[in-house]
């Protein structure tokens, strides 16, 4: 069996430490999507690396994606504008194949 090593296991469990997650106030067994129930209050919960533990709440869905995703908030970075795609047809172009007058083929 192709066991994976006890410190490759250990890092990656590691790495999650500290993660947030939204989990809505409602009656019901266990944490519920968040579509159905977007005015609830939500428990925001951080892992541990071990079991999840109460880091705050929310009064909805809205303000829980603020505490879980602040960088989505920020604006932008102004800076220079992407150049939009040059001319073709589709977004699979593929390279033009070398004409007779590139210089690639030797006529005989």
């Amino acid at each position: 069996m192709d066991d994976e090593p006890l410190t490759e296991w250990a890092e990656r469990r590691d790495a999650k430490i500290g993660r947030l997650r939204a989990v809505p106030v409602v009656p019901g067994n266990g944490p519920r999507a968040s579509h159905p129930h977007p005015d609830a209050p939500r428990a925001i919960e951080r892992w541990n690396g071990h079991t999840w533990e109460l880091y705050g709440f929310a009064a909805g869905l809205a303000e829980a994606q603020a505490v879980l995703y602040p960088e989505a908030g920020k604006p932008a970075p102004s800076g220079p504008v992407p150049k939009p795609l040059g001319p073709g047809t589709g977004k699979h172009r593929k390279p033009r194949a070398p004409g007779p007058d590139s210089g690639s083929r030797t006529q005989t």
